[in-house]
C-alpha cells in the first residue's frame, strides 16, 4: 500500500487512460518496471484532470519487490523482509516521479485491505482566493474570485450539506446510471486566512464517498451564495430537487481541489491511529 501526494496540474486525472498522461499511469508504469511484471493499481478516490492530492491511498499486488538494486524477493521472502525495504521503495519511486508525484510512505498491506472498498470516508479541501488580483505564486492551487465573499452566508449554506442526502443535483452521472446518488457528509467547514490585499478561503468536506464533480459543483454554488446571487435556502432547494441543471450551473475549476485524506478502520492502517488516517512518517 502506498501513500501518495501529487500536483494534478500536468495530469489527465488519476485513472489510467490510453493516450493520456495520468497519475495512475506513470505510477503504475514505474512500479511495473521495478517489480518486473505488470502492476494494476487501486486508489481510494479517482481524482479528475487538474485535481491534486495530499493523502491519496493506493494498493497494488506485487509478485516481487525491487528496491534500489536489491535483488527481488519472492512473495514469501518479501513478507519476511525488513520493513525498511518497503520504505526504500517509496523513496525510489519519489526520486523517479518527483517533483510532481511523491510517495510519502509504503507498507505491506493487511490481507483484507482494499484502498477503495476498505475506506470509510474521504476528505477534500478546496481553496478560493478573493481579492482584486490573482496571486501568480498560487497559480494552479486556488480559484481566484475577484471581490469579497460573504463567508457567514456561505457557512450557513454549507451546513445544509451535513447528513445523508441524494446529491444527484451536484453530481455528473455516469452514462446509463439513473439510480440515487446518496452520500453521507460527516463534516463540513469553511476557514479564512488573510494575506496582503487578499483572503484565502478553505472549504473542507468529508463524506463516506463522493460522486463525479460533487465537490466542484458544491463549491461553485457556495461561491454564488457568497456573492449574494443565491441564498442558503436556494442551495438547500437545489439539493432537494435532484436537478443537475441547477446544481451544475457553475462548476468550480479543478485548480483549488485536493484529496486531503482517507479514513479506514484503524486496524488496517500502519500504526493503528485511532482516527484511521494514514499519515506520512515524521
Amino acid at each position: 500500500m502506498l501513500l501518495v501526494a501529487y500536483d494534478g496540474s500536468g495530469f489527465h486525472g488519476f485513472a489510467v487512460q490510453p493516450g493520456h498522461r495520468t497519475v495512475g499511469g506513470v505510477l503504475g508504469e514505474t512500479l511495473s518496471l521495478m517489480a518486473g511484471h505488470p502492476v494494476a493499481l487501486t486508489c481510494a478516490g479517482r481524482t479528475d484532470t487538474g485535481v491534486h492530492a495530499l493523502g491519496q491511498v493506493v494498493h497494488a499486488d506485487l509478485d516481487a519487490v525491487f528496491v534500489e538494486g536489491v535483488v527481488p524477493h519472492g512473495v514469501d521472502e518479501a513478507a519476511e523482509a525488513a520493513e525498511g525495504d518497503v520504505a526504500r521503495l517509496a523513496r525510489s519511486l519519489t526520486r523517479q516521479l518527483g517533483p510532481h508525484v511523491a510517495v510519502l510512505d509504503a507498507r505491506r498491506a493487511p490481507e483484507s485491505f482494499d484502498a477503495r472498498f476498505s475506506a470509510v470516508a474521504r476528505r477534500y479541501r478546496y481553496d478560493v482566493l478573493t481579492g482584486s488580483w490573482p496571486d501568480p505564486l498560487l497559480r494552479g492551487r486556488v480559484w481566484h474570485v475577484a471581490g469579497e465573499l460573504d463567508v457567514a452566508a456561505m457557512r450557513i449554506a454549507a451546513d445544509s450539506l451535513l447528513g445523508e442526502h441524494d446529491f444527484a443535483a451536484f453530481c455528473r452521472r455516469p452514462p446509463g446510471d439513473e439510480g440515487p446518488l446518496v452520500r453521507r457528509v460527516r463534516d463540513v467547514s469553511l476557514r479564512c486566512g488573510l494575506g496582503e490585499g487578499a483572503r484565502l478561503l478553505r472549504f473542507e468536506i468529508e463524506a463516506n464517498a463522493f460522486c463525479h464533480r460533487m465537490v466542484r459543483s458544491i463549491v461553485g454554488m457556495l461561491v454564488s451564495v457568497g456573492e449574494s446571487r443565491f441564498t442558503a435556502a436556494d442551495l438547500l432547494a437545489v439539493l432537494r430537487s435532484g436537478d443537475r441543471q441547477r446544481g451544475g450551473s457553475r462548476l468550480a475549476p479543478p485548480d483549488g481541489l485536493a484529496l486531503s485524506l482517507v479514513r479506514y478502520p484503524p486496524e488496517l492502517v500502519p500504526g493503528h491511529p485511532p482516527d484511521g488516517v494514514w499519515r506520512p512518517p515524521r
